[in-house]
């Protein structure tokens, strides 16, 4: 599951680290997935969906069987 959840979030990079910003996975464990968004991208007010969104939704897409997606910011 961990490498399902790593290679999503790697799809996010691209776009995350060319507006400053950067996201990395901490911890996948008991259900939960830990994710910290670091950078500009952190709370980007220009941004039409949060982060936030983004990140639980590709991540739930990958691994549905996700119970919890926790953002560190």
């Amino acid at each position: 599951m961990r490498e399902r959840i790593e290679a999503a979030l790697e799809k996010l990079k691209p776009a995350l680290h060319g507006d400053g910003g950067d996201i990395e996975l901490l911890d996948v464990k008991d259900g939960t997935v830990r994710v910290l968004v670091a950078g500009a991208c952190a709370g980007c007010p220009m941004c039409p969906i949060p982060i936030e969104e983004v990140v639980e939704r590709i991540i739930r897409q990958e691994a549905p069987e996700i119970k919890e997606v926790v953002i560190v910011i």
